[in-house]
């Protein structure tokens, strides 16, 4: 029977692991509880003997049937020992045995001790773990990552409301195999590893309460060497070339936080190509590195120390102390050699296969109700009162220990202030002593705090340091209690009073007077009184390693939650994940921006970082990217006959350009060759003579130039047939005396860019220049990018998305539909949705696992409109935020411990759900997902109920149409006409604007032949001609010293008019003469000392005798006309000077004379603009006398809301070369001075001429105005008519003069 009753079990084993092996390594899932003596199991305490932890095992009937505590409450926990280190997969829970107690919520807690508690993490954050509903049904967990430990402790959170905590519990895992060395901080191991292998990986586990000492050390060929050291609790991979200095080499690497809690860590380095993955934990990096290293073996590999036959010193201070385990250099297992006395191993000190480990108990002060209240000791004989203690945190700010003091109605504070430690003692009714010491103790790191109260003096220390003392008179004894990171909840008999914020951190080794505090006697509550503590842990999380904050930007933290500092970083959020600028030109242009330099980022929230783009806003939004050379540049002959070989380098990076090439609908870059007797393509026997690399860096040949077909090996003109030679397909490979020149645009944009140019060699005698402009897109695939939902049952369905840990969704949408489901994607229990709940709300919904939440905004206004509205959601791991429109965004913030990963599984649904909710009716647009357009175009081709594209854009966006300007849709955007306004630019907002003389006239004639309107419909002047007008829209803006002066003259063919002047006295004249045999009414606007040399505007409006004017911001005037109301037959619209020949009335006559000097612009007259006609379209309607020079003078930079948008201007466009001669900023050849001397004596004769012309025309007007200086105010000085600073800038680099 002895036999037989041990053989069984035996034989068990035996076939046990023989299935474990069959099934491979990876099956892990024994049961490992059922079998335990009774010894391995604990528990805070028992409701009774047949209630105890022995009894806790799933599915047995034993005792009560389950443990269950003396008081059901959160300081209650059930312990197993697995009498070794074990890999543990599941966990199973089950209620106790017929009773309604059980747990419905629960933690884990790990330990290869007994002390130092690690609580498990799901997901990278602390939480409650899933329990029962009943007392019967055993329930599993399955652990994330496996957890190798030998005690576990299970602490309940909640139970059956009904009844009490029960439990009976299993635990699943297998045997956890390891080989461990335990270093002193002495002791180290130097091995010798002569094999060579292209391979190179090293990993380990380590364990330490040090956050300092070197780790391992590597030496290899070439003197180079690798480290990997532990500093403030971090690990460091070092390099460095050589010993000649004592530092410890070039930091390649920080990775890992808190390394020094004693707990196991997982250490991997790994050389892959040209770089190394650097692995702790759970978290990669990856590492560059010099190319020496690439190949590089190592010859000596120390664990511990630096120890190497060639190192003279070392240069770390400290070595490593702690444990290591599992070390392997490739596959060798280094540890066994060791411990199998391998020769090519030699051991320095004492190293123990075994890990020897300090227990230390340590105490977590979890929130702002934590504290520790303690019984005051009695003083030493000495009289001295000693309290000590270590701590770390994250917080700036928090009590460590107050006490009142014996006798003496004072209180003594501890505290920190500005991560600095204070103390205070005050009375009642003020301070009477200050200390402080210390600096940056929120750094995570443990600070050791002593405070000394001696019979005539009081002092605190940090970390040793000799910290601040004070005289003291007595010593201040405390009162009956130390109370030690907060006070008691008030109502109490402790007189405990917290100033400062409660402390959150961590405390260990806290002794009163050379006593230490036992907190395990504290835990079972003997001793003192607490609340909120976390016992035999330090429950301290670095929530900056790894870093969750993007972009660059820089991470913060404090006990509970973390903070990202995004500044200059070009991102924002919480976690600076979304991009503060726009994705393309387009985007800019459609918030009403013009020409300028923006940031794009070409990626929005993606890797890719925002580059200055400059964005030229004509009809369409180029974006312009120079190179290094954009210019015409000269091609010299070399004595080496060598090819020209020319780089080019652009203003923004590959990744960019690839991204900018992509989403636009249309790139061209200018590629221009100059020569004479200068071949370019192809010798005479058709060989290649020069080509270019195009396409993403480096480039691949092309063979063609601009204007022609890719691979044609031609130049525009052999396209089209018009060489000058027809036996070439270059103008230049024509080898001409005379100047010629191959020109044209690249369009196809797996060319572009262009990367570099090989040029043919420049024989003597022959002369050539070459351009390569800059690069220019227009259009944003991704922006217009939409589709068309006119079903409730339709939706477009997508891979499902993924966003774990940061999720950025963006669209615009348009609809008449109250409500809608605009996306949805859904995981088993994780979901994120966003929806049109109602015209004037929308819904952010989503869940990760902790719950459903819901962000959404309200709206003042429907949004069912019909017109585009914006909408951009994020989710990250601090919060999430809904932005619509321009409103203010809704944020929520996520909680501080919860779950962060968004789990989804399902097919991502646009316009529709998967569980067939009310669909969305409208169109979807420039739809992103973490920077990434989904094509909804190309799907709703494929779709049926859904279609491509969305017309009726300038619903939304008419309003970026100023001063008249009308609204024209396209298919992919919209533009403005400017046709029927005063004002030119991308938005009808750049003002037209000149400089008149004494002597300049400017006459629209309204009047023309019948046939030329016909040709001419949108022109309005032909219908003046021949109607009457009951009414006018007239505005201008003016500068002018001038009085009186004439701005504006109308007539019309029976000698009617309306005139707008400035009157003698500066103030403004509105002159009617509507019938020619009735007087002339004028109406003079209150508004005075207008010829002040400012910017004023004037509008005027009338409807039949009604005349309203309005100056500037001033009040609106009103008038009524009394003689007649019809206008009749308009001739003609005149600015400034008006001959005689027009005027019927002799004092206006008188007036007309003197014309006008100063500034108009913005000039209107029902759609009729006579100055901007005038400047930029004169034709036959035109007439212009005298000198008229355009000019910025009729704007203000308060008034023009674009100007600040611009951060910088380009320089204007070079000038059109003459084909026959190239112009460059140096031209050396002999032909360019010849050619330069002819245009120079052809520009001072001309100079002359205009000269001579000028001074003739001077004299008549002096002789003309003779008579008028006595009523006349000097106007010569015509240059300071403008407040403005750059007036004068201004004016020399927009002026245009005209002289007929």
């Amino acid at each position: 029977m002895p036999l037989r009753s041990t053989t069984l079990p035996g034989i068990a084993v035996l076939i046990s692991s023989l299935l474990l092996s069959s099934h491979g390594t990876d099956v892990c899932d024994s049961p490992l509880v059922s079998n335990l003596p009774h010894s391995s199991f604990r528990s805070s305490s028992q409701l009774s003997g047949s209630h105890g932890p022995v009894y806790a095992k799933v599915n047995r009937r034993e005792g009560a049937g389950g443990w269950s505590p003396l008081i059901s409450d959160e300081y209650q926990w059930l312990e197993v020992d697995l009498g070794r280190r074990t890999r543990i997969t599941t966990v199973a829970t089950q209620g106790r045995y017929g009773s309604s107690d059980w747990l419905t919520a629960y933690l884990l807690m790990f330990s290869d001790t007994g002390h130092n508690w690690r609580q498990h993490r799901q997901e990278d954050s602390f939480g409650a773990l899933p329990g029962n509903s009943n007392a019967d049904t055993v329930a599993q967990y399955k652990l994330e990552q496996m957890v190798v430990t030998r005690f576990l402790r299970l602490i309940p959170l909640a139970w059956n409301p009904n009844g009490r905590i029960g439990l009976r519990l299993e635990i699943y895992g297998c045997h956890y195999a390891s080989d461990v060395a335990n270093f002193d901080g002495s002791s180290s191991v130097l091995y010798r590893l002569s094999a060579r292998s292209s391979a190179m990986a090293i990993s380990l586990n380590l364990k330490t309460p040090k956050n300092v000492g070197i780790l391992l050390h590597a030496e290899g060929k070439g003197d180079h060497s690798l480290s990997l050291a532990l500093e403030k609790g971090k690990l460091l991979l070092f390099h460095q070339h050589g010993w000649s200095s004592s530092s410890g080499g070039h930091v390649l690497s920080t990775m890992g936080s808190l390394l020094d809690d004693q707990h196991w860590h997982h250490v991997k380095l790994e050389r892959i190509g040209t770089h190394l993955n650097l692995t702790v934990d759970k978290n990669t990096q990856y590492v560059v590195i010099p190319a020496d290293l690439s190949h590089w073996d190592i010859h000596w590999l120390s664990v511990g120390a630096v120890q190497s036959p060639e190192l003279k010193s070392n240069p770390y201070k400290k070595n490593f102390n702690g444990c290591v385990e599992n070390l392997h250099y490739n596959d060798l297992n280094l540890i066994d050699m060791a411990k199998q006395n391998n020769p090519q191993v030699t051991v320095v000190g004492n190293v123990t296969f075994s890990c020897d480990e300090p227990i230390s108990v340590a105490v977590t002060f979890t929130d702002s109700q934590s504290f520790l209240q303690l019984p005051g000791h009695t003083t030493e004989a000495s009289g001295l009162v000693v309290i000590a203690l270590q701590f770390r945190t994250w917080n700036e700010e928090g009590l460590l220990l107050t006490f009142n003091i014996l006798q003496q109605h004072r209180t003594l504070w501890l505290y920190l202030s500005d991560a600095r430690l204070q103390l205070q003692i005050n009375d009642t009714v003020r301070v009477l002593l200050e200390l402080n010491t210390g600096s940056g103790l929120n750094d995570g790191q443990w600070h050791s705090v002593e405070l000394s109260c001696g019979r005539d003096h009081l002092s605190i220390a940090v970390d040793k340091d000799e910290g601040a003392t004070a005289q003291t008179a007595g010593i201040p004894h405390p009162d009956g209690h130390l109370f030690f990171g907060g006070c008691p909840p008030l109502g109490g008999n402790h007189k405990c009073r917290n100033p400062v914020a409660t402390f959150q951190g961590c405390m260990r080794l806290v002794t009163v007077n050379k006593h230490p505090v036992d907190f395990i006697k504290i835990q079972h509550m003997p001793l003192g009184n607490y609340s909120h503590l976390q016992i035999d842990m330090c429950a301290i999380t670095d929530r900056c390693s790894p870093s969750h904050c993007e972009h660059g930007g820089t991470c913060t933290q404090s006990w509970r939650t973390f903070h990202c500092n995004c500044s200059d970083s070009g991102y924002r959020g919480a976690t600076c994940h979304s991009s503060r600028y726009g994705q393309s030109c387009e985007v800019y242009k459609h918030k009403g921006k013009t020409s300028g330099h923006y940031y794009v980022d070409v990626d929005g929230s993606g890797p890719i970082k925002p580059q200055l783009m400059y964005c030229n806003m004509t009809d369409r939004a180029w974006t312009v990217i120079k190179h290094n050379n954009t210019e015409l540049t000269p091609l010299h002959s070399s004595p080496e006959r060598k090819q020209h070989i020319v780089h080019f380098h652009y203003a923004s990076e590959e990744e960019q350009l690839a991204v900018v090439l992509s989403r636009s609908e249309h790139c061209e870059q200018e590629l221009s060759y100059y020569c004479r007797n200068s071949r370019l393509l192809n010798k005479p026997d058709s060989t290649p003579l020069s080509w270019w690399f195009g396409g993403q860096a480096p480039g691949r040949i092309q063979t063609h130039w601009g204007g022609a077909l890719p691979g044609s090996q031609q130049c525009a003109c052999g396209l089209h047939n018009n060489c000058l030679n027809s036996n070439v397909q270059c103008n230049c490979d024509a080898d001409s005396e005379q100047w010629t020149n191959d020109s044209g645009l690249l369009t196809h944009k797996e060319t572009l860019p262009v990367q570099s140019l090989v040029l043919g060699v420049i024989e003597p005698g022959s002369e050539a220049y070459y351009k390569v402009g800059p690069l220019r897109c227009h259009g944003d695939k991704s922006f217009w990018n939409s589709a068309l939902f006119d079903k409730e049952t339709s939706y477009l369905h997508f891979p499902t998305f993924h966003g774990e840990l940061n999720a950025d969704i963006s669209f615009l949408f348009k609809t008449t539909s109250s409500s809608g489901v605009f996306l949805e994607n859904l995981g088993i229990k994780d979901f994120i949705r966003i929806e049109l709940r109602s015209p004037f709300e929308v819904i952010f919904s989503f869940d990760v696992g902790n719950g459903p939440m819901e962000v959404r905004v309200e709206t003042n206004v429907p949004m069912n409109d019909n017109r585009w509205h914006s909408v951009r959601a994020e989710r990250n791991v601090k919060e999430a935020m809904l932005h619509v429109d321009d409103l203010p965004a809704a944020t929520l913030e996520a909680p501080s411990d919860g779950q962060i990963h968004l789990q989804l599984n399902s097919q991502l649904f646009i316009g529709g759900t998967a569980s067939r909710q009310k669909g969305f009716l409208g169109c979807i647009r420039s739809l992103q997902l973490n920077g990434i357009t989904l094509d909804l175009d190309e799907r709703a081709r494929i779709t049926p109920g859904v279609q491509p594209g969305c017309p009726g854009h300038c619903n939304s966006y008419r309003f970026l149409c100023q001063n008249q300007g009308l609204c024209v849709e396209r298919h992919n955007g919209f533009y403005c006409d400017c046709s029927q306004s005063a004002y030119t630019g991308t938005f009808c907002h750049k003002v037209i604007s000149a400089h008149f003389k004494s002597t300049t006239s400017i006459r629209y004639t309204l009047k023309e032949s019948y046939e030329l309107s016909q040709n001419r419909s949108a022109l309005p002047s032909s219908i003046f001609s021949k109607m009457t007008l009951r009414g006018e829209n007239i505005s201008l803006n003016f500068r002018t010293r001038q009085t009186p002066a004439l701005l504006l003259f109308v007539n019309s063919f029976y000698r009617e008019y309306i005139a707008l002047l400035i009157n003698r006295h500066g103030g403004l004249e509105l002159r009617y003469r509507l019938h020619n045999s009735r007087d002339v009414e004028v109406f003079k606007s209150s508004v005075m000392n207008l010829a002040d040399g400012r910017l004023h505007v004037v509008a005027i409006m009338r409807r039949g005798d009604a005349i309203s004017i309005q100056i500037d911001k001033n009040n609106r005037e009103s008038f009524i006309l009394t003689s007649d109301v019809e206008f009749n037959s308009l001739n003609s619209i005149i600015l400034g000077r008006v001959s005689e020949a027009d005027m019927v009335d002799l004092e206006l006559a008188r007036l007309a004379v003197l014309g006008f000097t100063g500034c108009l612009s913005a000039v209107d007259f029902n759609s009729i603009s006579p100055l901007k006609e005038a400047l930029l379209q004169p034709d036959s309607h035109v007439a212009i006398t005298g000198p008229l020079t355009q000019a910025n003078c009729g704007s203000l930079s308060s008034a023009n809301p674009h100007s600040s948008e611009t951060t910088q201007s380009l320089p204007d466009p070079p000038p059109s070369l003459d084909p026959s001669q190239p112009l460059v900023n140096t031209i050396k050849s002999d032909s360019a001075l010849i050619g330069g001397l002819i245009a120079v004596g052809i520009f001072i004769t001309l100079s002359a001429l205009a000269i001579i012309a000028r001074i003739t025309c001077s004299r008549n007007e002096t002789y003309r105005n003779t008579d008028m200086k006595a009523s006349q105010p000097d106007v010569a000085n015509d240059v300071h008519l403008s407040d403005e600073p750059n007036y004068q800038s201004a004016r020399r680099d927009n002026q245009k003069e005209f002289f007929i």
